[in-house]
């Protein structure tokens, strides 16, 4: 399934791109994500975990940074992993492009995932609106973790999962909205 998602941070493009080179750094800012080893080549091993309400997964894996364009801005990254209690895998094509805007930096991510097990009974939708909640996380962090940088502050890993109530009602609502929206607003724009 494609995923797109779309950000903004208020910082010039060649910031936001110096700062996706550490990967440790950029892994730091993603809700739930870990590095546990640098395996050379633009490979990494790791870990992401998602908690919504009384749900947990836990994937582990590896990740390669596969293609990175510095004239164009674009990096991608292939990743794949299976759940800890073995309730299935996951793998997922990541695209990140850097593009101007004004004085700051979109980022358009397309992210092509494959899952199985626990995580496919969720449905498109929901994984959908689950990753559009942790890219907004993930957009607050970076502009926090460039802004850190240059006040000189280190980035501290942490490996706490991306935690679920607040991710799970913003998921929901946005769900609500998608159906408000196709069962509503057609009648709406077609008055009796």
């Amino acid at each position: 399934m494609l995923i797109r998602n779309r950000f903004e941070v208020a910082q010039p493009v060649e910031k936001v791109w110096r700062f996706f080179d550490d990967v440790p750094r950029v892994a730091v800012c993603l809700p739930g994500a870990e590095l546990t080893e640098d395996l050379g080549d633009e490979r990494y091993r790791g870990g992401v975990a998602v908690r919504m309400g009384p749900v947990s997964l836990r994937f582990r894996g590896t990740a390669e940074i596969v293609e990175r364009d510095d004239a164009a801005h674009r990096i991608v990254v292939n990743a794949e992993g299976s759940e800890e209690k073995g309730r299935g895998t996951a793998g997922m094509t990541l695209t990140a492009t850097l593009v101007r805007s004004g004085t700051g930096t979109r980022v358009d991510v397309d992210q092509d995932l494959q899952v199985s097990g626990a995580a496919a009974q969720y449905g498109r939708g929901m994984i959908a609106d689950v990753s559009s909640v942790l890219m907004r996380d993930f957009a607050v962090n970076l502009q926090d973790g460039i802004d850190r940088v240059e006040r000189g502050e280190e980035l501290v890993a942490g490996a706490a999962p991306a935690r679920g109530f607040r991710i799970g009602v913003q998921a929901a609502l946005m769900a609500l909205r998608r159906v408000f929206r196709r069962f509503f607003l057609p009648y709406q724009s077609n008055p009796a």
